[in-house]
């Protein structure tokens, strides 16, 4: 019967202590134990033998210490083949559905950076004795006896890089419920269940009483079938031996109430003897084996603690992010740690539970830095990390050395975003931020988003990716460029929470960008959003409007009992002076010709300004009026965004309305036979690989009301496609936008290719991850930081300005 089926149909009973029963029969002290499957044979399969006469389903192999630190790899492999060959034989003697494990045991040492032992080389070790159980034929594998999560994951990641066999967790607890490196029951569970352990429990140091509580932590957290392998009791001393403090009678008793509770394999570690394990049969020989059930927990992890999702908001950190922080990019450029992680305990400091992670610059080794990043954090934070790349190398790096169950930013519901994450979050067991948009981009209603969820739920599931760790992000766009964006973000993320029953996260801040007062937009979106369903929000910590939202809403929602951490909170809170809001109304009113299309151009007033340029036709030519009126309404509307006394909605309307009058002009002047002759043409395109246009969009809005003719070839645009636009237009001028780190390299391809085919164009380019640096790396001519710098270079590339 394979073991998986057994395990999911009956009480499992394993075996016994192996050390004390050696030294009985003549184990010196300092001797390994393991050189007697090859030395003396017939007394480790004698006691395999007892211990399946006793009851035991699945005896392990007499292996615990057998790992290339301690045998050479000739060595190794006879121990292993002569351990499997002892218990294989005891079952085949006693009969019946027996099972042979391989027992893999700590490596000894203290993985870095608390020890010595490189996670890698440590996954190497115990990737080597699990092969060697695999070749020589073992049914499953026994991880036990492990005090160090990092340890745990190194052992149970080789086994699963090695083989699908079934595999058994078991940790060794203190008295304060945690393991030496300070891991919870429930920081284990999410490390096991997701590394696809097929069983996960506690074993040695304490005896069943003291591990009852464990055990009960285990069983409230665990999807997967609960391992419990007592001691004897505890141990003492008497003259040159050790006993424990508790008969057979009483261990058996413990245990059988354990197993009462849904506690699935059970077993003796330490001091325990057949005679235990005969005592447990009897006890437990017709207990019915109780239902496993899926908890249903979405549950991330840190290598001490973890912090599940649903029972409160969730706050996850922002700040450990190069976008738009000069001075975290720095750090990042100079390697400076200290900075960095000096911004991860402030965060902690301010409340959060979790920390994004993200290391993008084109300028650096992403998957070096994030994996040095991730690592450096773990030794000063016991938060749960967030890994936040699009790089999949970068991921799989950072994921692979990542000490518990990570949160993983993001996968979306592009077929190539699908196939490249979900495996890595397979593999390296994490939960995963899911983006509600797809090849055609972000959809403009809540039922798109909705759908493509779902989409992303089925292709999940083909991964083996439990609901439960899929986080849906239903994305907040800027406010400023289309009012119904925050609507329509809650009405997908609302559908989601409550009728897919998935969990939901935003990046909040989004939301107000380009608007005046920033923190008031982004509390009472946050506000929102938590009362629409939102699960996380990763947001700036050191918001005081924000933190006073999660605060405020967690007492309202009877979340903080007699509303002590609202309480406590509110000593912290800064007291923000409010600022003040420019719209355009408050620029100046009047243009030096004193005109109405002036004003009506800085106000936004559109259909006053196309009456104004009707009326104004009447009095002067088209030209003039666009040169004398058009241009220096947009120039005074784009000087005020540019030094921060006008914001980004205010210069979209303006534009808007300057095209209004722009397009009466042109009508009257096409009717007289006169249309102006259109600047440019400026190609624009947003990279390979890139689906974001927002930024692109008002660059191309704003040069055309400045005159130009913009051929605009969208979003995720070839190299080749940008070339052969440049050469059927003869454009002189294009423009490049990316958004995320990982499609700089297609940028810089596309300038190459420009570069080599059409030296003429000038090339400028913008995005969140450039600088002017990153610009002139890559070859380009110029770097736009905004809507306004592109015009001035266009302007002063064709001689206009």
């Amino acid at each position: 019967m394979d073991f998986r089926e057994f395990l999911a149909n009956n009480i499992v009973r394993l075996d016994g202590g192996m050390g004390t029963l050696l030294q009985a029969e003549g184990l010196m002290p300092g001797e390994l134990p393991e050189r007697w499957c090859l030395t003396h044979p017939e007394v480790v399969t004698a006691i395999h033998r007892a211990y399946f006469e006793a009851g035991s389903h699945v005896v392990a192999t007499n292996t615990f210490g057998a790992n290339p630190l301690k045998f050479s790899e000739d060595e190794l492999d006879a121990i292993i083949g002569a351990a499997v060959a002892c218990a294989r034989a005891a079952a085949r003697e006693v009969g019946g559905e027996r099972f042979v494990a391989l027992d893999i045991g700590p490596s000894g040492k203290l993985l870095a950076p608390l020890g010595d032992l490189d996670f890698e080389d440590a996954v190497t070790l115990f990737a080597t004795t699990a092969r060697l159980g695999v070749k020589h034929g073992v049914d499953l594998i026994l991880i036990e006896t492990m005090g160090d999560a990092y340890e745990t994951k190194a052992a149970l990641l080789a086994v699963r890089e090695v083989t699908d066999l079934p595999v058994i967790v078991t940790n060794a607890y203190g008295a304060d419920g945690r393991l030496t490196t300070g891991a919870t029951p429930a920081a284990m569970v999410a490390l096991c269940e997701g590394l696809r352990a097929d069983a996960v429990g506690a074993n040695c140091s304490l005896g069943p009483i003291e591990l009852a509580p464990i055990a009960r932590e285990l069983l409230a957290a665990a999807s997967i079938p609960v391992v419990l392998k007592p001691n004897a009791g505890l141990p003492r001393a008497e003259g040159d031996k050790t006993v424990y403090d508790i008969t057979v009678s009483e261990f058996a008793d413990a245990v059988a109430a354990l197993v009462a509770e849904g506690v699935r394999a059970i077993g003796g570690c330490c001091g325990t003897t057949p005679a235990y394990i005969a005592a447990l049969t009897e006890k437990t020989a017709h207990a019915p084996a109780l239902p496993i059930t899926d908890k249903g927990l979405t549950v991330v992890s840190s290598y001490t603690n973890a912090v599940t999702f649903g029972a409160s908001p969730i706050l996850i950190g922002e700040r450990i992010n190069p976008t738009g922080k000069k001075r975290f990019r720095e750090a990042l450029l100079s390697k400076d740690m200290n900075y960095i992680l000096g911004e991860a305990i402030r965060e902690e400091e301010a409340g959060v539970q979790i920390l994004d992670v993200n290391v993008g610059l084109p300028e650096i080794n992403e998957a070096e830095m994030l994996t040095g990043t991730v690592t450096e954090l773990q030794a000063v934070t016991a938060l749960p990390l967030c890994i936040d790349t699009a790089d999949p190398a970068a991921m799989e790096a950072a994921l692979r050395r990542y000490n518990g169950k990570p949160l993983v930013n993001s996968v979306n519901g592009k077929q190539e975003s699908l196939d490249r994450v979900l495996p890595l979050v397979k593999k390296y067991g994490g939960a995963v931020i899911a983006l509600t948009l797809d090849e055609s981009g972000i959809p403009e209603t809540a039922e798109e988003r909705i759908a493509i969820a779902r989409r992303i739920l089925a292709a999940a599931e083909s991964y083996g990716i439990a609901k439960k760790d899929v986080i849906f992000d239903t994305l907040a766009l800027t406010v400023s460029a289309d009012p119904r964006a925050a609507k329509t973000t809650l009405a997908a993320l609302s559908a989601i929470r409550h009728d897919l029953g998935c969990h939901t996260s935003l990046g909040v801040s989004n939301i107000s960008f380009g608007l005046p007062v920033r923190d008031a937009v982004n509390a009472t979106f946050f506000a929102m959003a938590l009362t629409s369903g939102l699960s996380a929000a990763i947001m700036n910590p050191h918001s005081a409007d924000m933190m006073k939202t999660y605060y405020a809403f967690r007492a309202l929602s009877a979340l903080d009992e007699n509303c002590a951490e609202y309480i406590a909170a509110a000593e912290r809170f800064a007291t923000v002076a409010p600022a003040v809001t420019v719209a355009p109304s408050q620029a100046p009113e009047k243009a030096p010709t004193g005109s109405r299309l002036f004003t009506a151009i800085l106000h936004g007033l559109r259909a006053e300004a196309a009456e104004a340029a009707r009326a104004l036709l009447a009095e002067r030519e088209g030209l003039a009026i666009v040169n004398e009126d058009v241009i220096p309404a947009l120039n005074a509307v784009g000087e005020g965004y540019e030094k921060g006394r006008i914001y980004l909605p205010g210069l979209l309307i303006s534009a808007e309305t300057a095209g209004v009058a722009f397009e009466v002009i042109k009508s009257a002047l096409r009717d007289a036979g006169a249309a102006p002759a259109a600047r440019g043409p400026f190609v624009l395109a947003t990279v390979k690989g890139d689906i974001h246009d927002i930024g692109k969009n008002i660059v191309r809005l704003i040069l055309e009301n400045y005159g130009y003719r913009v051929i605009d070839l969208g979003r995720d645009v070839a190299p080749e496609a940008v070339l052969a636009a440049i050469l059927e237009s003869g454009a002189p001028l294009c423009g490049l936008s990316a958004l995320m780190t990982t499609t700089v390299p297609a940028m810089r391809e596309t300038v190459a290719l420009i570069k080599e085919k059409a030296p003429a164009c000038h090339v400028i380019v913008g995005g969140a991850v450039l600088t002017s640096e990153v610009a002139a790396d890559i070859g380009a001519d110029a770097y736009a930081p905004d809507p306004m710098a592109a015009v001035h270079y266009a302007d002063s590339v064709l001689g206009t300005k």
